[in-house]
């Protein structure tokens, strides 16, 4: 039982950056279930098994009733085997947090976590997260750099907190703390072309991205499905779109991620197929991801991030008004106050679908507001990807690229 559970906690850990994210979680709860029937008193594997079901709720894998039901279940478990155990009352704070954006009683978890796991890096790691959603950003970068000081050799928490001064376009922030992370770990080619994509962020260059990935590719071709989403877009913004097939070949089975908005690899597909002027294979790419994403917001109406995936299909199949109720009511669902990390992605999503569909002024206006947020939106990506070459040439989107280029 001890095997089957490092072995699937070695997976949970590395889903979050550098392997098939669906799979590998997938694989994770397999291998702890096997391990709690073996040991059904095997606390440890439980509290593993509800983070596993947590972030396959939480990234849009399998955003369902039936997998929230499976998390509740794992925790309980736990729970019973260790009532008001540390651990217990961590799951739970993730739980609340993760599943239902409830971030008082994930607060309330943690406090009483804390009691318990002194000196213990998990619950600064798990604070500085919810101050970052939370838009606390100061906050957030004290807790995580606690983290850090308690568990130096923890890649993760490096990765993390290159995640939240990359949203602050604190570029040569991110870059030192990557490199701090690939010192400890310099066989992940994930972390290793995560790191070089700030260049294209910071200073609209994807040269170094295309050159990092290259080299992985050259060396171990079995590395494409871990950069896959990172070497389609790089190759998006090169405008090399015969290129980007071969990146999509390696898209792993759940497709493509903007944070916890999951878009169907099909959407990806039809992108491509789109820029390579393939309107036939597009439109039929695009409707394909439209009814899976239907289906999803039909039993789960307010589900924010499958909605803005959904106008965004409907957007890119010209169905104007249905897109702009989609997007809209995506960006309400999941407003800034109550997602600092996903709220501006819906802004800035929305603002593409205005883009997508002739209405120019009501794009602009979204897209203004979204550059003021800290967030993912970059001078690079306004400057060389594709998605928004309907505003190209505008003064006011050249003026909002110019507000977010490097100083």
């Amino acid at each position: 039982a001890h095997d089957l559970y490092i072995r699937a906690k070695t997976l949970i850990a590395s889903s979050a950056l550098s392997t098939p994210q669906a799979e590998s979680l997938l694989e994770a709860v397999h291998l702890l279930n096997q391990a709690v029937e073996r040991d059904p008193a095997f606390a440890r594997a439980y509290y593993q098994l509800a983070e596993a079901h947590d972030l396959l709720y939480l990234q849009g894998i399998d955003h369902t009733p039936a997998r929230l039901a499976m998390a509740d279940g794992a925790i309980q478990s736990l729970a019973r085997l260790r009532p008001n155990s540390g651990e217990a009352h961590l799951a739970f704070a993730k739980h609340f947090y993760w599943c239902y954006h409830d971030y008082d009683r994930a607060r309330e978890e943690l406090t009483l976590a804390q009691k318990s796991l002194h000196n213990d890096p998990l619950p600064f790691q798990l604070a500085g997260y919810i101050d970052r959603r939370q838009g606390r950003w100061p906050e957030s970068i004290k807790n995580l750099e606690r983290a850090i000081e308690l568990d130096p050799q923890n890649s993760a928490f490096l990765e993390q907190i290159a995640r939240s001064y990359e949203c602050l376009r604190r570029y040569a922030d991110a870059e030192r703390a990557l490199d701090r992370a690939i010192a400890l770990v310099p066989k992940d080619a994930a972390m290793r072309a995560r790191r070089a994509e700030f260049e294209l962020h910071w200073h609209a260059d994807a040269r170094p991205l295309m050159s990092t990935i290259q080299a992985i590719i050259a060396k171990d071709s079995r590395e494409g499905k871990n950069i896959a989403e990172l070497w389609l877009y790089g190759l998006l913004c090169e405008r090399d779109f015969d290129g980007a097939l071969r990146a999509l070949a390696a898209l792993p089975i759940d497709g493509c991620h903007q944070e916890t908005i999951l878009f169907p690899r099909v959407w990806c597909g039809g992108i491509v197929a789109r820029m390579r002027g393939d309107t036939a294979a597009a439109r039929a790419a695009f409707t394909s991801a439209r009814n899976k994403l239907a289906k999803l917001v039909r039993e789960q109406p307010a589900y924010a991030e499958a909605l803005c995936a959904l106008g965004m299909a409907d957007a890119a199949l010209g169905h104007k008004e249905d897109a702009i109720r989609e997007g809209r009511r995506a960006a309400e669902l999941l407003p800034v106050a109550k997602d600092a990390i996903v709220g501006p992605l819906l802004v800035q999503n929305l603002a593409l679908i205005y883009a997508w569909t002739g209405e120019k002024d009501l794009a602009l206006e979204q897209l203004s507001i979204a550059a003021k947020l800290p967030g993912y939106l970059s001078y690079g990506q306004l400057r060389l990807h594709p998605y928004w070459d309907p505003l190209r040439g505008d003064p006011h989107f050249e003026k909002v690229v110019a507000s977010l280029a490097p100083k």
